[in-house]
């Protein structure tokens, strides 16, 4: 069945229109999207301008193409037997594809009730507070990238305020939905002890929180943002080095988190 939406004509009859969202691609992924082989739909626009981007082309709405949710959910369903062999499911990303809550909350009520996916919400928790109740029900795991923890710094990365994302993991945390806590370690950013100290605590604290990415900083994305004519302000700034990242992961094993 189409998924729709109710809407009124001029002459005041209910007619039903197809859901659809602005979508800049899809694709198949394993182990970084959500546990086992997913099906990740990237939603166009973000409302962060995270200097460390690796998809800058996802940053605003017009770089992607208007599309219904049907097509995203057939696609989606050619892949079941081979998602259910591999204990995958279906993550929706972007962006920040809580820029398009209903979309979004329609995508993933179709992809756990009409194809039984696990499902996954990859988002910054800066617009968690668009999440309704009934989207979060039909979010199996939440992958929340927490920037920073010192709140200049996190300003300094993404343009935005860090509280509405500390708000939405306490919130998660109240509704006992699990979460995967995102770092990137940036040299000379957000390589501070007292920061990843700060974002090892707070996950730590939530109780929810089941595995912690500790992302190592690169610049894979960097011909994108020349494509964009867009400056890369990181473009000098070093990959860590694996000790550097050891070290970062052993912070918040030893808060008695699982890190990877």
């Amino acid at each position: 069945m189409a998924a729709t939406l109710d809407a009124v004509t001029p002459a005041g009859v209910v007619a039903r229109r197809p859901v659809a969202g602005t979508v800049h691609s899809w694709d198949l992924s394993t182990g970084v999207d959500g546990p086992g082989s997913r099906f990740v739909t990237f939603l166009s626009g973000c409302p962060l301008q995270c200097l460390y981007c690796q998809n800058p082309d996802t940053m605003r709405m017009r770089n992607g193409r208007r599309i219904a949710a049907d097509e995203i959910v057939a696609e989606a369903a050619k892949y079941e037997r081979f998602i259910g062999a591999a204990g995958g499911g279906a993550t929706v990303s972007g962006g920040e594809p809580l820029l398009q809550p209903v979309f979004a909350g329609e995508l993933l009520h179709r992809f756990k009730h009409e194809l039984g996916y696990h499902t996954a919400l990859d988002t910054s928790g800066f617009l968690g507070a668009r999440a309704g109740d009934a989207l979060l029900r039909d979010v199996d795991l939440v992958l929340l990238d927490i920037k920073s923890w010192d709140r200049d710094t996190y300003r300094r990365v993404t343009g935005r305020s860090l509280q509405p994302t500390l708000d939405f993991a306490h919130r998660l945390a109240g509704l006992g939905k699990e979460v995967w806590v995102r770092f990137v370690l940036v040299p000379g950013l957000t390589d501070a002890p007292a920061n990843i100290e700060g974002v090892a605590d707070f996950a730590g604290s939530l109780g929810n929180v089941s595995r912690v990415d500790v992302l190592p900083f690169h610049k894979l994305g960097e011909a994108k943002w020349d494509a964009l004519g867009k400056d890369f302000v990181l473009r000098d700034t070093p990959a860590p080095a694996p000790q550097q990242v050891a070290a970062a992961r052993d912070v918040f094993t030893q808060r008695g988190l699982h890190t990877v």
